[in-house]
């Protein structure tokens, strides 16, 4: 018997027709279904960020009661910087100098949370600035850039940078030998930046600020901040530190 090929041709055809139409429908259901958890997911956000604007509201009386303690401890947020292990390789001699005369460190985030926040450091009259106040604010834009200001400051003669040192990659990341003050010198050209990765602006937002008291009392765990990367340069030794004496007596094994 001889298949007739058209005919063949033609059912082929209506199958694929089908199925066609059959995986359309699908995705089309699951477009809507998408579209629904879209507005779900919206809805979470803003209601997370109303949850996130009442309890900065709610936090800022305490804020303002554990600053004002904070002024009557001597050296207080240069005693935390230092203690932190990753601030305190920000600070030169001559800004740990400066620091002694830091009152009061602020955060505070944008009403609406989203749009950004400003590090604010208040300094008690000095030898160094004029300036009373220090701050340093991030304005998230469109299409993840961030617009970046920050104070000039005002240095009394004979005061100032190092050098002029400034940091012209967007102050990201302070270097060694590098004053921290430098942080505040944004260039024109940098101050909106595609990556809004701030490392200094993270650390003291997100780290030191919750609770600066863990590193004045000098309890935070640094492998808390630094994580379980050097974890494995610390297996084989034993707890003074040395290596264990297996180890040891393996390789005189070997060399036998």
């Amino acid at each position: 018997m001889v298949v007739d090929k058209g005919k063949k041709l033609k059912v082929d055809e209506e199958n694929n027709e089908e199925i066609d139409g059959d995986l359309v429908l699908s995705i089309e259901k699951l477009q809507e279904i998408q579209d629904e958890l879209d507005k779900i997911n919206e809805k979470a956000s803003d209601e997370v960020l109303a949850v996130e604007q009442k309890y900065n509201e709610i936090r800022r009386p305490a804020y303002h009661k554990r600053n004002e303690i904070i002024k009557a401890i001597p050296d207080f947020w240069l005693t935390a910087f230092l203690s932190h292990p990753a601030l305190l390789e920000f600070l030169t001699e001559e800004d740990q100098k400066i620091f002694k005369f830091l009152s009061c460190l602020e955060v505070e985030d944008s009403k609406d949370v989203k749009s950004g926040y400003s590090i604010t450091f208040n300094f008690n009259p000095n030898p160094y600035f004029e300036d009373a106040k220090l701050t340093k604010t991030f304005t998230f834009l469109d299409e993840g850039t961030t617009k970046v200001t920050a104070t000039s400051i005002k240095w009394k003669e004979g005061m100032g940078i190092s050098n002029g040192v400034t940091n012209d990659k967007g102050n990201k990341r302070l270097h060694a030998e590098e004053s921290f003050f430098s942080w505040f010198t944004v260039p024109p050209q940098k101050d909106i930046i595609e990556e809004p990765h701030d490392e200094v602006a993270e650390i003291i937002k997100d780290d030191l600020w919750p609770n600066p008291l863990n590193y004045f009392n000098n309890d935070a765990d640094e492998e808390d901040f630094l994580g379980e990367d050097d974890g494995d340069d610390e297996e084989g030794k034993t707890e003074d530190g040395s290596e264990d004496d297996d180890e040891e007596d393996d390789e005189e094994g070997d060399e036998d």
